[in-house]
């Protein structure tokens, strides 16, 4: 006879079996993530290449998958160097609540959904998914205890997501969908700086190297601010006309180099006061920055 007991032991395991999906998969990660592919889609989207629903819903779901995928193999890769660090040792895998076997079956069949259901949007889309999910998991997760330049190879499939959306929607790789790779690609290096800036007391119980000079230094600082001024020049592009259908108005451009600026300011003020307090506002401002700028290239589209 079913009890109470038993209904509450069911509800309490699905309970952390989703938890424990959403941590494994970086669930909020993820997302963001999804979020640019989407954005890139709505960008890329036109007379000829008119919105579709299923499109849609097939990036958001293939996109999860992919970007799912890639974070549970680099967790099970990571998974000792995880058990040291304070951030990451109560997740999934380093805490014993998942095995390296169960994690690997779902790093395999979200990597196969994904390709399968991004193939179906265009094989271009599924090709540039799994040249993602292969750099993040295959050279920039290994690279991390090696080299600083983990950073730069990890650029790339950080960078993708953004112009996959265009990918999807015009199954076409040009000027365009380049653009929203350059982008991104740029604004990887401030971001995730800053992070290993605010966390490197952390990184540094595992090995990793994530800051350009090794350490929380002067030069580490200004190549912040440098990037982060490429990152506001390469935003700038498409209000200079030669970037094909991707375009942007002045009053747009204007407003995205303000942006830029208000990042800017924070990647000089972790120059001018060199601590972990103006690494973790410089994180934060730079996860605003990439969703504004993101939200303020579409609606000026669908303004113009």
């Amino acid at each position: 006879m079913k009890t109470a007991l038993d209904t509450s032991d069911k509800s309490l395991t699905l309970t952390s079996l989703l938890t424990d999906f959403k941590e494994i998969t970086k669930a909020g990660l993820a997302i963001s993530v999804v979020f640019s592919s989407i954005v890139g889609y709505l960008l890329g989207v036109s007379e000829e290449f008119p919105f579709s629903w299923l499109t849609f819903v097939l990036l958001g779901i293939g996109g999860y998958c992919m970007v799912g995928a890639s974070n549970v193999f680099n967790q099970i890769i990571e998974k000792d160097l995880d058990a040291l660090m304070d951030r990451t040792k109560n997740r999934p895998l380093p805490s014993g609540r998942t095995s390296k076997q169960n994690a690997f079956i779902l790093g395999v069949v979200l990597t196969l959904t994904g390709l399968a259901i991004l193939y179906s949007i265009n094989p271009k889309t599924a090709m540039f998914g799994a040249i993602s999910i292969f750099l993040y998991t295959s050279v920039y997760t290994p690279l991390k205890t090696i080299t600083p330049l983990s950073v730069f190879v990890g650029a790339f499939p950080g960078a993708i997501p953004f112009m996959l959306g265009w990918v999807a929607a015009t199954n076409n790789f040009g000027i365009e969908a380049g653009t929203l790779f350059l982008i991104q690609f740029f604004w990887q290096f401030p971001h995730f700086w800053a992070i290993g800036w605010f966390l490197y007391k952390d990184y540094e119980k595992a090995g990793f190297f994530m800051l350009p000079t090794g350490k929380q230094d002067k030069k580490t600082a200004l190549q912040t601010i440098l990037y982060t001024i490429w990152l506001i020049v390469a935003s700038l592009l498409p209000v200079l006309g030669f970037t094909g259908d991707l375009k942007l108005s002045y009053i747009a451009a204007v407003i995205v180099f303000l942006l830029g600026l208000w990042m800017l300011y924070f990647a000089v003020k972790l120059y001018r006061e060199m601590d972990e307090k103006a690494a973790r506002k410089l994180m934060l401002v730079s996860v605003s920055y990439i969703s504004l700028l993101q939200l303020v290239y579409v609606i000026d589209k669908f303004l113009r």
